[in-house]
């Protein structure tokens, strides 16, 4: 067997594995998912296989669809109602990520997401957009399949719109984040210990989130005090605590969820959503832009500084002060003639 061959053998492995692993991965997330469900036991307000479609694809490109389409051809056959309605939702839960990976590569979006319009790109476009395809596709294909109360065809799609969009709004930043995220070196104990208080106040503000008082609102300083200091690599994960503590409690009807109609809670919850997750990258974008041009700025000082050392004249050693001075400075007394 040839070098060449070799190669090419294990590169198309190296693809069976990537694409058994997503489709793992999206089976996984979708079953976590479905344990906040709303509607007929398949619609959540939390979807977070397309976060990891979307994620796949902007990290692997369009050799990883086949691991999005069987992933979610597995999930979708364990909850039905049929066959045809299986592969109609399963092609709607493909294309959606599909879509959205295109427009976000037409409008230039990097994955380092270190630029305003990136931010605003995945949400508006990734998420809000994109998601619109399997929410549509999918609601039509359960009323189509007499699957719905009369009377469910919006809210049941305004569900899955949500959950669809959240999870591309909460779960594709972090693992984009995670992606380019470096274990810390030499971190000084300070920097754990904060961090360990912003993970313990995150746990706190989101028991109060659930509780019966609309205190939604205090999520807010967590991410801005997560992206300014930890940027993406702890904003992500900030928003992702926020905005599940939030589903937890539309799902009990409680705090700002109490009294109202679904499908108001679930208006409210996707504004809180998307207000989230544009804060928190909005944010982290900004601090990492103004870290990057600091390090440009000195980076630029200290080449200068070294180009004025090469260019400046060689005075020679500085002239030393006069030893014999005048009379006055020699005790009053003159050197001899």
């Amino acid at each position: 067997m040839t070098v060449a061959s070799r190669d090419k053998l294990r590169s198309g492995g190296l693809w069976v594995l990537q694409i058994i692993a997503v489709a793992a991965l999206y089976f996984a997330s979708g079953k976590l998912g479905l344990l906040q469900h709303f509607m007929r036991g398949q619609v959540t307000p939390l979807w977070p296989p397309t976060g990891i479609a979307l994620a796949a694809l902007l990290l692997m490109g369009l050799r990883i669809l086949p691991g999005i389409v069987l992933g979610s051809f597995l999930i979708d056959l364990t909850l039905g109602p049929s066959l045809p309605a299986v592969l109609a939702i399963t092609a709607g839960n493909t294309l959606a990520p599909l879509c959205s990976y295109a427009l976000l590569r037409v409008t230039g979006f990097r994955t380092r997401m270190n630029r305003f319009q990136d931010a605003l790109t995945l949400v508006f476009l990734g998420a809000f957009a994109g998601m619109l395809i399997s929410a549509t596709v999918g609601s039509t294909t359960l009323s189509l399949a007499h699957a719905l109360p009369p009377g469910g065809f919006w809210l049941t799609w305004w569900v899955w719109w949500t959950g669809d969009a959240t999870g591309v709004l909460l779960v594709t930043p972090l693992l984009l984040a995670l992606r380019s995220a470096r274990w810390p070196k030499d971190a000084p104990p300070a920097r754990w210990a904060e961090g360990s208080l912003l993970v313990a106040a995150t746990a706190g503000v989101g028991l109060l989130q659930t509780s019966p008082a609309p205190l939604l609102f205090l999520g807010f300083p967590l991410l801005t005090w997560a992206a300014f200091r930890f940027q993406r690599a702890g904003a992500t994960p900030c928003a992702l605590a926020v905005s599940t503590f939030a589903i937890l409690a539309a799902t009990r009807r409680a705090g700002p969820f109490a009294g109202h109609t679904l499908l108001t809670d679930m208006i409210s919850l996707q504004a809180f959503n998307g207000a989230a997750a544009l804060t928190a990258l909005l944010l982290s974008a900004a601090i990492t832009a103004r870290n990057q041009a600091q390090e440009k700025i000195q980076e630029a000082s200290r080449r200068l500084a070294e180009m004025v050392a090469r260019t400046a004249p060689d005075t020679g050693p500085p002239a030393l002060p006069d030893t014999q001075g005048d009379g006055e400075e020699n005790g009053g007394r003159t050197p001899p003639s």
